[in-house]
């Protein structure tokens, strides 16, 4: 037996429906339910607490069954314990009643009560608990049948939900009517059942919660980078993700889609946009099939929701709508049209444009229906009317009689259909008079309904007054004058006296507007309703006060139609002046109105109204009245025409009254009739606006706040008139106030630029461009006042925008100009998170571009982002497009900046505001901005330049259309083939981005585009190259499918080309039309080695062959299989990614595509590609490797057959071949093939042809790999005998080549023996380079072997020995790594340091060689090397030294400069060193290092110094400075002349910076080595030297002050004028402290003593002056110098002055001052050094004797030693030249006997000086002497004793024999024979007592 599932369900519906228990549940009320919840035995009311709690745990146990749900089991347990639960509350209730009944059997009424009351409870929870049995086990069977036939199931869902949902809420049956949904839910469409759990939460949630708590469930708005990180959490997210899910594949049945629609509907309501807008969006999209039975009218509703709350989507909701009413049935078209019913008017037009999609059939002609298009077609919005009219005459409808729609359309919440429904019940009456009586009267009545009683307490109709206000202005027209009693009763009787302000000015202008229409043939018939009323006794004086203003205007408005002789206008002008005193603008403001037509009749009371007037303007105490009067002037202005303002004195008056400072209500009242006038008046006022503008300003500042707020209103009623030339004559006057230091006008000028924010629209957008910055620029003054006032005025222009959204941003706006670091990004996050439903005006925009053009100069990615989406943004959100033009000099160069921005995304929305820019405004408005697109596509500067404007000019083509795109893509094609690189790059990328930006308009060229786009795959420049590629990416893309013909063909000749970059390109671009053919991503994850198995699917699979053909398809896959073992590593990963994206089987794939696999490998191996030949064999290792054992035995032997091929690239190929079989199969495999293989390899290795060879190496290491020594042993052997063969030498090098380059370790041992045997022979020298190339590395442990051999061999007599021996030698230490460094480092020195001067030569060039060309990290063993090599400069063979000079420069070269400094040390330690070495080898000469004497020597060393005097430290200028001084000491004078400019100017420039003394110090001394070597080279810098010596000779420390003195001395010897140095030194000696002066007085002495001659007498004259006065100096060192100085001087004296000095010396030398006494002794001790004769031969010189006798007792011992001093250079003088020496030695002896050590030794010295001498003049005097030095022998003092000696040893010979000792024994009587001849043991020159002066000049 069978049961139909539809009869089932019919009579389970019909039972259903039927049942009772349905209508009763409905029908329990709040107390019924608690009473069910409230155990037996207890009453409701008694346990409220407990009842509650009962409550509350059932909404627990509730949650807790629908989060059981989330868990995937049913509901029924649910049941069984909520029975379980009930039944033990019953017994418990038992136990209690029977425990507690009470013993007494009588009750009280109280109690009876209760009973009863508990009796009829307890009937109340039966009858509920019935219907909670009877309705859950229906819901449960419904569940039942359900799931019994979900097939069946699913076409009844969307009825089936009506009988569940209801009861989702109940609070007795929730939980199986949930159980139920969830079991409906399971039988929805898989995938989408498997969210049943969700779907049915959702349902019940909705059906539970409030509107907004379900709101509060979904997800905000997240970024798109971050809703991709995190997984869906929420109930509805987790929907949305099984929705996508689901329509993966396709729509879902329209069941299912009804079923889920209203959670989707739920998120559409919100009212912001969520996270799940787009995802529920586009599964919308999904299902608009019109023949499905979806619920359109609700889809529709909640569309226009979306489009309403989020008008960014409206490009992707209008298709929707559209396709929406195509399936759009007749029943539903009324709820269709509530669209036209928004307050937005795009989604007005968007739902009228849905409209025009429906079928003609489906158009219902209902009343509703027509109600609704007729208010459309009165649409404020012009484009709403007109296309809500083309629709009205399309469908053919005709003006209904019933208005009850267009009644209810009135009240209407939105303002634009009130105003709509106003002027469609107007166009209604017109059509049909007849009617409009009953519409008045609907309309009265509708009014004083809305008006009802109660309205003092909350007017929540006033809107639907206002609608009848509308109406009744809007039917002035077709009223006739029946009516007029009727409509002006009404006024007066009801609507004048609302209580709402804005209803009744709104009435009151509907009255005056009738008047005006019909009043003039009506005046006998209003006129007396008017007086009537004005004439009746007043019942509620403040609801009479409201009418009678009402009445008073329109009896103005009436009295205009009067005679102009009718006595009633004057009594009526008298009437609306009282009223002028009424506070009420808009009253004011209509008395004006009437006041001005009924001036005709008053011309002859005209001058005493005006003064009136304008008495109660100035005059009266209420601002009010103030007002009043200054709104009637302006009307009876008005009436009188222009000229009265003149004529009667009012422009003065006001004038007067701006000016009266005594008068603050003079002031004001002034500024009300301007503001009135300007209002009035409109333009014809603005002479005289230009004209009081200076009093207006000054009033803005005036003390008072009343006249500056009446200021600030008659700036912006003057401002709101303005016309365009009136705001050109006043903006330069204000923007010049700014720039006035007084803060008072600049804060004037502020405020009427702000009221410059009340222009008219045309003005506005005119001046605010100019103003705003201005603006912006006065919040930073420095008064505070002015400050105030910009900020004040920028909110003044925000108060004028009418855009809402704008508006209410205004502050954060205005925060962003006042600070726009800090407020700038956030201002624009705010905008982007705008939406804007409303148009932007000029205000708007005067506030947003500032910040804008701000964000677009932002360095932050995100700012400029924003700020370019918001320029693009602006020009299609702006009322008038023309009001962007005076901003786009502004913004477009920052757009064009941002455009190039580093980061891609922010290009690509620079890019789409450009588009936007021309969609909104125009191409006219840019035209220069396609040609600047064009020229930086050709820019040399940057990729991102270029991609920026490919970007651009995308979208700006897409822009301008199909046309224009036509007419620049043959120049676009042909700048792909430009000669320039950049130009290539550039219009490439453009391809990249056309496909998106064109869309299907740029498919029709794709046949022209392509040839481009693939030479560019194969272009030399990399960038174009990638450009290229990026762009057949995109065509695939979006064209894989419609132009697969074209594309391929192309593609599969790029996977074989030769270049790897194309087959990279071709075989991306091939896996991208391969995955868009089979449907696949192409993006999986493919791990593990094995690839057996892909990620693809049969299906994929078939539907590739289907589209490509099978023939084809194995073409294809062959190509990309033998592609996958490309020599190129990204070609093979490029090629197994796609293989195992399309292939599902690899093995069974094989076996299909074998014969054309085998005949591409085929081809391959013989192709003339060796890359091609090489993949080839690889491809075939790779098959051998998976098909084994069962390939090998046909394969090996056709291999070695092929190498007697004639063809050398065949040859190549079966190498090729070999390798990659042998690789490839198993080493147990290739044991048995041995016998053919090695033959095979060894033939291959030797023969003609390189590349074979080269292959055949390759072949030859996979051999080694399974054969081992074996594959050494009888193939290494063979090619060395062949290597001794003439003939094949070559061939057999070469061999060896390749297979030590693939097994060096194994076969440098077997090779290297044989060829370092010496004698090393040419052949062999050039042996061991070739195999150094390939060796390498492998080198490093043999080079202590190979090295030497060379080394000597490049010495070697043989000239091709040499040459091949020193290739070789550089191949193999530029092969070396950095492991091998540390062996190769350690040989070359030890042959730097070799006896034999070859293997130094030799050593020193490689080492040079090594740090030249190396690209090893050398700089760690720079330091050994260089000390090494400076070491070896003092060799003795000439040509080590050149060697090793030149690998020190190489060495030197490879250091980085900044390193240089820290080797500073190191190589003075090294020329130390050399210098030792060179002067034990040359004793006796001055040392000179051979390699610093060579042709630029010093070149190398110069770095190292200079970069430490530049930029080293203190002490490494010291160092440095040092060092090069000990450098050019042991440097040719000669050599030394190439360097000493770049030397000497460093050292200059450091001299004469702040550096501490050492350094100077150290710098004099190389400087003096410099002058003293460099000679004349040094005369470009005498000046400087000179000036710098100079300087430093008043240094601080004495140090520098004694070398630059020594210095300046000479450098002396090199100038040619001395006098100014002269004098300036004498000139610095008159000033400055004693140590300065001792400095000057030596340089003074060395400048004399180089340069002497030179001076003049007279100089040398003011010198001798000079100097004798610092002879009687305090100071010791003075004093000396001052002597030494004079000594010198001496030399160049003529005879005069000679005497003169020594008499001037002699009385000096007797004064009383012991100072003056030394100084003069000390001058005569210097003179008697540099020249005695003056002395001696002077007539004087008895008298210096006996001055120097007496000196010798002064009782001062320095006296005494200068005098000592003084005789011995005398005595040394006279015993040369053979003068008297008794009365001098005599004086010595006398010396020798003083009380002072110094005097004693000084003595001494100065007679063993004269023994030297002239010994034999001396001996005269021996028998004097020789007890005088026998006493000081035996002196106390050491010093003494060691003088003694030495005198004794040289006045007695003792050194030169016995004779001499015996001699001196005789008069040295003191002293014993062996102490004498102790003393004659002592060395000649060994004295290391200190010398006299006499001795060192000796």
């Amino acid at each position: 037996m069978s049961i139909s599932p539809n009869d089932t369900f019919v009579e389970f519906e019909k039972h259903f429906i039927e049942l009772p228990d349905r209508t009763l549940h409905d029908g329990f009320s709040e107390n019924d339910i608690k009473i069910f919840f409230t155990s037996e035995g207890q009453l409701s009311t008694e346990q409220g607490v407990y009842v509650a709690e009962a409550v509350a745990s059932k909404n627990t146990k509730l949650a807790k069954g629908r989060f059981r749900a989330y868990d995937g089991q049913d509901a029924e347990p649910a049941k069984s314990d909520k029975r379980e639960s009930s039944s033990i509350g019953k017994r418990e209730t038992g136990k209690f009643t029977k425990k507690t009944a009470p013993v007494d059997k009588s009750k009280t009424a109280k109690e009876e009560a209760r009973e009863l009351q508990l009796k009829e409870e307890a009937s109340t929870r039966e009858k509920v608990g019935h219907v909670q049995e009877n309705l859950a086990l229906m819901l449960d069977a419904l569940g039942e049948l359900a799931i019994a036939n979900p097939v069946f199931t699913h076409g009844q869902l969307p009825h089936l939900v009506n009988y569940i949902e209801p009861l989702l809420s109940s609070p007795i049956v929730s939980d199986a009517a949930f159980c139920a949904m969830l079991r409906l839910a399971r039988c929805t469409a898989p995938p989408l059942c498997n969210w049943a759990t969700e779907i049915a939460a959702a349902i019940h949630v909705m059906s539970v919660e409030d509107f907004e708590a379900v709101l509060d469930l979904m997800p905000v708005l997240i970024m798109e980078e971050d809703s991709k990180k995190r997984p869906p959490s929420g109930l509805f997210e987790k929907i949305v993700t099984g929705l996508t899910a689901a329509c993966r594949m396709g729509p879902l049945p329209a069941d299912s889609f009804t079923f889920v629609f209203p959670i989707m509907e739920r998120i559409l309501l919100s009212s912001k946009k969520t996270s799940l807008h787009d995802d529920v969006l586009q599964i919308l999209s999904m299902h608009m099939d019109p023949i499905l039975p979806l619920p359109r009218p609700r889809m529709l509703s909640v569309l226009y929701h979306v489009l309403s709350t989020i008008p960014a989507y409206h490009p992707s909701v209008g298709p929707m709508l559209n396709e929406l009413c195509l399936g759009l049935k007749r029943d539903d078209l009324a709820q269709a049209l509530i669209g036209v019913y928004a307050k937005e008017v795009h989604v007005r037009l968007a739902c009228l444009t849905a409209i025009k999609c429906v079928p003609s059939h489906s158009v219902q002609r209902d009343l509703q229906v027509s109600t609704s298009l007729w208010i459309a077609v009165h649409d404020p919005e012009k484009a709403v009317a007109e296309l809500a009219e083309e629709l009205w005459d399309r469908f053919g409808f005709d003006v209904c009689a019933d208005y009850s729609g267009i009644f209810d359309a009135l009240s209407h919440k939105n303002h634009n259909v009130r105003a709509a429904a106003a002027e469609a019940l107007t166009a209604a009456l017109d059509e049909n008079p007849d009617k409009i009586q009953d519409t008045l009267s609907t309309l009265f009545s509708l009014y004083i309904q809305d008006l009802g009683p109660g309205v003092e307490f909350g007017d929540t109709n006033w809107l639907g007054r206002q609608g009848i206000a509308l109406a009744l202005h809007s039917v002035a027209d077709v009223l006739g004058s029946k009516d007029l009693p009727v409509v002006m009763t009404f006024l007066i009787s009801r609507a004048l006296a609302d209580p709402n302000l804005d209803v009744r000015g709104r009435m009151i202008n509907a009255g005056i507007l009738i008047i005006d229409k019909h009043g003039k043939e009506n005046v006998p018939l209003l006129f007396p309703i008017f007086e009537s009323y004005l004439n009746k006794r007043a019942s509620n004086e403040e609801t009479y006060d409201l009418v009678r203003e009402g009445v008073v205007i329109f009896t103005g408005a009436l009295a205009k139609h009067l005679s102009k002789d009718d006595p009633k206008v004057h009594s009526v002008v008298e009437k609306l002046l009282d009223v002028l005193n009424t506070p009420s603008e808009a009253v004011q403001r209509a008395v004006s109105d009437c006041l001005s037509p009924l001036m005709v009749s008053k011309q002859e009371e005209a001058q005493s109204l005006v003064s009136r007037l304008l008495d109660r303007m100035m005059k009266c105490e209420k601002y009010g009245e103030r007002r009043g009067a200054a709104f009637g002037l302006a009307g009876v202005v008005k009436g009188f025409r222009i000229t009265s303002l003149k004529k009667y004195g009012i422009a003065a008056t006001l004038q007067q009254g701006l000016e009266d400072r005594a008068s603050a209500k003079s002031r004001e009242g002034a500024l009300l009739g301007f503001e009135c006038l300007c209002e009035k008046l409109g333009r014809l006022f603005e002479p005289y606006v230009i004209k009081m503008l200076p009093l207006l300003l000054v009033s803005f500042s005036d003390q008072v706040l009343a006249v500056r707020e009446a200021a600030e209103c008659a700036a912006r009623a003057m401002m709101s008139q303005l016309t365009g030339h009136g705001v050109k004559l006043v903006l330069p006057s204000l923007l010049k106030g700014l720039e006035d230091k007084a803060w008072r006008t600049k804060q004037s000028s502020v405020q009427l630029l702000g009221a410059m924010a009340y222009c008219a629209p045309q003005q506005l957008s005119q001046c605010l461009p100019k103003i705003v910055p201005k603006l912006t620029e006065v919040l930073t003054d420095t008064h505070p006042k002015v400050q105030a006032a910009g900020q004040t005025a920028l909110q003044q222009v925000g108060s004028v925008i009418k855009n809402p959204e704008i508006n209410a941003l205004v502050p954060i706006l205005l925060s962003a100009l006042t600070d726009p670091n800090d407020h700038t990004k956030h201002s624009l996050d705010i905008l982007l998170q705008t939406t804007f439903i409303n148009s932007i005006d000029a205000p708007s925009l005067a506030l947003l571009v500032p910040i804008v053009h701000r964000g677009l100069r932002e360095r932050g990615v995100d700012t400029k982002k924003k700020a370019a989406q918001i320029v693009g943004n602006m020009s299609s959100l702006v009322t008038e497009p023309m009001d962007m033009i005076p901003y786009i000099g502004l913004l477009l160069p920052e757009v064009k900046k941002v455009l190039v921005d580093p980061i891609p995304e922010v290009r690509g929305v620079a890019a789409r505001a450009l588009g936007s820019l021309i969609v909104g405004m125009g191409e006219q408005i840019f035209p220069d901005l396609v040609p600047w697109l064009l020229e930086t596509l050709k820019s040399d500067n940057s990729n991102v330049e270029r991609s920026g404007a490919a970007q651009g000019l995308s979208e700006v083509l897409a822009a301008l259309g199909k046309d224009y795109f036509d007419q620049i893509l043959p120049d676009i094609i042909r700048n792909c083939s430009h000669q320039k690189a950049s130009v290539r790059d550039g219009h490439l990328t453009l391809f990249r981005y056309l496909p998106r930006s064109m869309g299907a308009i740029f498919q029709n060229h794709l046949q022209a585009v392509l040839p481009a786009i693939l030479d560019g795959l194969a272009d030399e420049n990399e960038s174009v190259r990638d450009a290229a590629l990026s762009a057949g990416h995109i065509f695939v893309e979006y064209y894989a499918t419609t132009s697969l013909p074209l594309l391929l063909p192309a593609i599969e000749d790029g996977i074989f080309s030769d270049n790897w970059r194309i087959r990279q390109s071709s075989v991306e671009l091939l896996g991208d039309l391969l995955f868009k053919v089979a449907g696949t991503s192409g993006k999986a994850i493919l791990e593990g080695g094995s690839d057996d198995e892909g990620a693809s699917t049969e299906a994929q699979g078939r539907a590739i062959v289907e589209v490509l053909g099978r023939a084809k398809r194995n073409e294809v896959l062959a190509a990309v299989y033998m592609v996958r073992s490309d020599v190129s590593l990204t070609v093979r990963q490029a090629a197994v990614h796609v293989w195992k994206t399309i292939v599902a089987n690899t093995p069974r794939t094989l076996k299909e595509i074998m014969p054309v696999l085998m005949d591409t490998l085929i081809s391959s191996l013989a192709s003339s590609s060796s890359e091609r030949r090489q993949v080839a064999g690889r491809a075939l290792g790779e098959l051998v490797r998976k098909l084994g054992e069962r390939v090998l035995p046909s394969i090996i032997p056709i291999l070695s057959q092929g190498l007697k091929d004639p063809n050398a690239s065949r040859r190549q190929g079966v190498c090729i071949g070999l390798s990659e079989v042998m690789g490839s199969a198993g080493k147990h495999q290739l044991l048995s093939f041995m016998g053919e293989l090695i033959p095979t390899i060894r033939t291959a290795l030797c023969d003609s042809t390189q590349e074979v060879r080269e292959s055949a190496g390759l072949a030859f290491s996979t051999l080694y790999k399974s054969a081992g020594l074996q594959a050494i042993d009888e193939i290494v052997p063979t090619l060395l005998r062949a290597m001794e063969d003439d003939e094949t030498s070559a061939t057999a090098l070469d061999g060896l080549k390749q297979i030590l380059s693939v097994r060096t370790a194994a076969i440098l041992p077997h090779i290297l023996p044989k060829l370092v045997q010496p004698p090393l022979s040419s052949f062999n020298a050039h042996a061991l380079g070739a195999l150094a190339e390939v060796a390498g590395p492998g080198l490093s442990s043999h080079i202590g072997t190979i090295l030497p051999t060379l080394i000597l061999a490049m010495d070697d007599e043989d000239v091709d020995v040499q040459s091949t021996a020193k290739k070789a030698a550089e191949t193999i230490v530029l092969v070396i790594d950095d492991e091998g460094v540390e062996t190769l480092i350690p040989e070359l020195l030890r042959g730097v340091n070799d006896n034999q001067a070859s293997m130094r030569r030799g050593a020193a060039y490689l080492i040079g060689f090594l740090f030249k060309n190396s690209k090893l990290y050398l700089a760690d063993e720079a330091p050994d090397m260089m000390s090494t090599l400076i070491t070896l400069l003092s060799d003795t063979d000439n040509a080590t030294v050149l060697a090793a000079w030149e690998a020190f420069s190489r060495v030197v070269g490879s250091v980085p400069k900044e390193q240089l400094p820290t080797h500073i040390k190191l190589v003075r330690d090294a020329v130390s060193t050399a210098r030792d070495k060179e002067r034990r080898r040359r004793k006796g000469v001055p040392v000179l290092l051979p390699g610093l004497c060579l042709p630029k020597a010093l070149q190398p060393f110069l770095p190292i110094f200079q970069q430490g005097l530049i930029s080293g430290s203190a002490e490494t200028k010291e160092q440095a400075a040092e060092g090069l001084g000990e450098l050019i000491d042991v440097t040719s004078e000669k050599t030394l002349r190439e360097v000493v400019v770049p030397i000497t100017g460093p050292l200059i420039r450091i001299l004469g910076d702040r550096f501490p003394w050492q350094v100077k110090s150290a710098i004099l001394s190389t400087l003096t080595i410099i002058i003293a070597k460099g000679g004349l080279a040094l005369k470009p810098f005498l000046p400087q030297l000179q000036t710098t010596f100079v300087k430093c000779l008043q240094d601080s420390n004495r140090s520098v002050r004694t070398r630059a003195a020594s210095a300046l001395g000479k450098l002396s010897a090199l100038s040619t004028r001395i006098d100014p140095l002269v004098s300036d030194l004498l000139s610095m000696l008159q000033s400055g402290d004693d140590a300065v002066k001792e400095s000057v007085l030596s340089a003074l002495k060395g400048v004399v003593r180089h340069a002497g001659k030179s001076v003049s007498s007279a100089i040398r004259s003011r010198g001798c002056t000079l100097l004798k006065d610092l002879l009687q100096a305090d100071a010791d060192d003075v004093r000396s110098s001052a002597a030494k100085a004079i000594g010198t001087l001496s030399q160049y004296m003529d005879e005069t002055e000679t005497t003169d000095l020594v008499q001037t010396l002699l009385s000096m030398g007797t004064l009383p001052d012991w100072c003056t006494r030394h100084g003069a002794l000390l001058t005569f001790s210097s003179i008697s050094r540099h020249c005695p004769t003056k002395l001696c031969h002077s007539t004087s010189f008895p008298s210096i004797v006996d001055l120097l006798k007496d000196s010798l007792k002064d009782d001062k011992f320095p006296v005494r030693e200068a005098s000592t001093k003084t005789l011995g250079r005398l005595l040394c003088y006279q015993l040369q030249f053979g003068g008297s020496t008794l009365q001098l030695v005599q004086l010595l002896i006398l010396a020798s006997r003083d009380s002072s050590t110094e005097v004693r030794r000084r003595s001494l010295s100065c007679i063993k000086a004269a023994a030297k001498i002239n010994h034999s003049a001396l001996a005269t005097h021996i028998s004097i002497l020789g007890p005088a030095i026998g006493d000081t022998l035996k002196d106390s003092s050491s010093p003494v004793r060691v003088a003694a000696e030495r005198c004794a040893v040289h006045v007695f010979q003792l050194t030169k024999g016995a004779d001499y000792v015996t001699t001196a024994q005789k008069h040295l009587t003191n002293m014993t024979g062996l102490e004498v001849r102790r003393l004659a043991k002592l060395p000649v020159e060994s004295d290391d007592s200190e010398s006299s002066d006499d001795e060192r000049r000796t």
